[in-house]
């Protein structure tokens, strides 16, 4: 997902629009809708969801109300009867709107972000501390891309290739560099780091120690802290 705040805002503003055109129809309709009012319903409800899924996540307040429209709205129709339900959807795509607009949405996804991270780090640091350097090197590698791929995230980077496929932890690092994300030098330790995840996932374990291990370990410990705050 490419959390480009200004996309993000014009698209929720645009569904609003469509949602307001639908209220005024709904207010004054007391009988079936006409063809090209469910049509526009039916897409309002489909973009709408799409939108606040893609951002959103399932439990927040935001999905569930979501949930409930969907669950307990049918889009055959729009009428005097069932427009106050589109009023309270496009009321959460303006809360959307103002966590976006204060950067709220952010915020919140880097806490949770750091948790999880944390979580996997606390592994890995246990893994070192029992001899396993090749399995702590591999999750602490794996923390490292994921969090380049949520700074580029957060900084409208995109993170998928023409192929179609995520971006590898080089081109990102590029990227966020460019950015002014960080400077050259920490993406020379990353280039490092990376070269060194490469090679315990590919069974190279002879050209790494367990000290290396523990300073990438440090590194990512203290990146993430930095950049996920």
């Amino acid at each position: 997902m490419n959390l480009n705040k200004e996309q993000l805002i014009e698209e929720a503003k645009n569904l609003i629009e469509i949602g307001n055109e639908l209220i005024a129809y709904g207010k004054s309709n007391r009988g079936f809708a006409r063809d090209d009012q469910v049509q526009k319903f039916s897409f309002w409800a489909n973009m709408t969801g799409e939108f606040i899924n893609r951002i959103k996540d399932k439990k927040s307040h935001q999905s569930m109300a979501f949930e409930s429209f969907r669950l307990n709205t049918s889009t055959s129709n729009i009428h005097t009867g069932n427009y106050g339900q589109v009023v309270q959807i496009n009321g959460v795509l303006e809360s959307i709107i103002y966590e976006l607009e204060n950067n709220l949405l952010y915020k919140i996804k880097k806490v949770l972000q750091a948790d999880i991270f944390s979580d996997f780090l606390e592994m890995a640091e246990h893994l070192l501390k029992e001899g396993y350097k090749d399995a702590s090197a591999v999750i602490i590698g794996s923390v490292l891309e994921d969090t380049l791929r949520k700074l580029c995230e957060l900084n409208g980077i995109d993170i998928i290739n023409e192929k179609g496929k995520y971006l590898t932890i080089d081109p990102m690092n590029m990227s966020l560099v460019k950015a002014d994300v960080y400077n050259k030098l920490i993406q020379k330790q990353i280039t490092s780091w990376a070269d060194l995840r490469n090679n315990a996932a590919h069974g190279n374990f002879d050209k790494y120690d367990i000290r290396q291990v523990e300073m990438m370990l440090l590194f990512v410990q203290n990146f993430c802290s930095e950049h996920l705050k």
